[in-house]
């Protein structure tokens, strides 16, 4: 019960967000919704004056703020249980019969017109309220829908359910209701807002007098429900047995809390009744899914409908662990910065970029940690959940960044321009290295729910992730360059988790894997200047990276022969080289001239040579002809 009573608190802690409109990056609105509050797509909207009569309508798509019930917000099926304002058009219309609309058993209008007329009469109510009940209590909806062209009739009068080519000959092209309405019209939600032509009133569902006054009359009415201790809480509070839905989106049907199978054994068979199992109040419930759905719109990361969430209970914006050291410090390194990197310098390097989130810690200053998702339509659970000290989070993500770290080129500035930064790559593009670009979203959400104690709990990275990465920036020759680039960088960076080695090349590392690494990536950079520069390619040393990888000494007699020609081709000017291969071959012990597979300290000692032979190119004043010079 603790991520339920942190999310609560959460609420508690945030009372000034509730009913504030904010926007997504793609211009989405959301909000912090009051307790006895959900959202619904609204199709239609309905303006009615002060006095109580129809004013104009439109036709729109817009996720609303709704009032709703315990029934209401759990309805399905056939099951009649209005919202207490806004709800579907056979709700609302008192002449939706009249027009010919079908009503499968009861008339749901009789109950929607009764809820609201308590409301409306209530010690609570609004007067936009008891404006919006005096129209619909006319019992003339659909008519004046008709009359404002936002719905249409048949020739016998009768409400046109579905638009189809014979009414076409009617009306022409298809009416704007028939575009944003997924099944038939009796399912178009209707929204209804109050009009003054003298003063400017505040939208009926952003209206925090409408949000008060229905949340004071439901408690009014729940305090006619069974008291019982909260398990969250541990007060005696009114309990609830239906919990939120519309958790990760509006159309989302899953409920982390849900105990309706009586004849199945979802508690059955080690409890007798659900509430046996916990009891949970309305209102503690109610705040705590509003804040997760608050947190999901405002900071949550969705791959596959698996939710990713990190967020703190006094301060909710905190840095990703699923993001890389670019998102955390987005500084590029310059060419006049390519200098030694060490781990510790790094490291302090990091902990001043987070030292912001450090400002104002207390106690009880705590992180969460939250993944979420469904195997079902209706069920979501809780796969992951950490509840940390903020500090002890910040020094986990300053150790992670800081020791998974490699020199990388592949991200793009706001003007789209690469860039490279020093650090860890970000869980998703950790998934791209092992499993390629085109792995699909299961397999990506999978890599990053099992990273993630690697980073917030300090765990080993997994093997299989590793040697994935391995062995795909073995194989260049399958890949793009880009992507192979890319592959490399992220697959040192993981190697070197376990390692502890820095880019800048180590000349005095005699580890035979290391420095048959050096070898391959000076032949490499051999070759690659012997060629004319606008060839492109792959040299030698890269086609055989593969076979070399897995026997290192047969084949590095291959690539040794292949170079021959170009060696002899720079002249003088590939001396330098040919004795760097001359100085590293020495290094190695005679039996350590074998062909046992490479491991991935290869991987480090190729990417630090060929990074320090292009350092050294780029200060010649002679041109280069590296392909993707560094």
């Amino acid at each position: 019960m603790s991520w339920l009573l942190n999310l609560y608190e959460t609420y508690e802690a945030n009372l000034d967000r509730v009913g504030v409109m904010e926007k997504k990056h793609n211009e989405q609105e959301y909000t912090l919704l009051p307790i006895s509050h959900t959202t619904q797509t609204a199709h239609i909207e309905v303006n009615i004056t002060e006095d109580g009569q129809f004013h104009s309508a439109t036709v729109i798509k817009e996720v609303t703020v709704i009032p709703c019930t315990e029934d209401s917000a759990n309805r399905a099926g056939s099951k009649i249980a209005p919202y207490p304002l806004h709800d579907k058009l056979s709700y609302v219309a008192g002449d939706f019969v009249t027009y010919g609309g079908e009503i499968k058993k009861e008339e749901p209008f009789s109950y929607y017109i009764q809820q609201l007329k308590d409301w409306a009469e209530s010690p609570y109510a609004t007067k936009k309220v008891k404006s919006i009940y005096h129209y619909l209590s006319q019992k003339r909806l659909i008519k004046d829908l008709v009359a404002a062209n936002i719905l249409y009739l048949d020739p016998n009068g009768r409400l046109i359910d579905k638009w189809n080519k014979k009414h076409e000959a009617l009306y022409g092209s298809k009416p704007p209701i028939f575009s944003v309405i997924s099944g038939g019209v009796e399912s178009a939600f209707v929204r209804f807002n109050v009009y003054s032509p003298q003063t400017i009133l505040t939208k009926v569902w952003n209206d925090s007098e409408m949000y008060d006054s229905f949340i004071s009359y439901y408690k009014d009415l729940l305090k006619n429900n069974d008291e019982d201790f909260c398990y969250v809480t541990g007060k005696k509070l009114p309990v609830t047995d239906k919990h939120a839905n519309k958790i990760r989106n509006a159309g989302d049907k899953a409920k982390l809390i849900s105990a309706n199978d009586t004849s199945g054994f979802t508690f059955r068979g080690r409890f007798d009744k659900s509430n046996e199992v916990a009891t949970i109040s309305y209102d503690v419930s109610q705040k705590a899914h509003n804040a997760l759905k608050w947190l999901i719109n405002r900071q949550g990361k969705i791959i596959d409908q698996r939710v990713f969430l990190v967020w703190g209970n006094d301060e909710i914006t905190l840095p990703d662990p699923t993001e890389d050291t670019f998102a955390i410090h987005p500084i590029p390194l310059e060419k006049k910065e390519r200098k030694s990197f060490t781990n510790q310098e790094f490291a302090n390097g990091i902990a001043k970029a987070l030292e912001g989130y450090k400002a104002n810690l207390t106690t009880k200053s705590e992180v969460n940690i939250l993944i979420l998702d469904s195997a079902t339509t209706g069920r979501l659970a809780v796969l992951y959940y950490r509840n940390m000290n903020r500090e002890l989070y910040l020094q986990r993500l300053v150790e992670w960044h800081s020791t998974c770290a490699w020199l990388h080129r592949y991200r793009k500035d706001e003007q789209k321009k690469a860039v490279q930064f020093y650090g860890a790559p970000a869980t998703k593009d950790i998934a791209f290295a092992a499993y390629g670009p085109n792995a699909n979203d299961k397999v990506v959400k999978g890599l990053m729910e099992r990273i993630l104690p690697c980073i917030v709990d300090g765990k080993k990275i997994p093997l299989d992730i590793i040697r994935s990465a391995f062995y795909r920036a073995s194989n260049p020759v399958a890949m793009e360059n880009w992507e192979w680039e890319k592959t490399l960088s992220i697959a040192c960076a993981l190697i070197n988790k376990q390692e502890g080695l820095n880019v800048a090349l180590d000349t005095e590392n005699n580890d035979r894997d290391y420095l048959f690494g050096r070898l391959l990536a000076i032949a490499d950079v051999l070759e690659r200047r012997a060629l004319d520069s606008d060839e492109t390619r792959a040299t030698n040393a890269i086609r055989y990276m593969n076979a070399f990888s897995k026997h290192p000494a047969r084949t590095w007699k291959i690539i040794q022969e292949s170079i021959q020609p170009y060696q002899m081709r720079l002249g003088t000017r590939g001396l330098y080289l040919s004795k760097l291969i001359d100085e590293v071959a020495s290094r190695m012990k005679f039996e350590d001239f074998n062909n046992k597979p490479l491991s991935g300290k290869y991987l480090l000692g190729f990417y630090s040579q060929r990074h320090a032979l292009y350092q050294k190119s780029e200060k010649n004043t002679e041109p280069s002809n590296e392909v993707g010079g560094m």
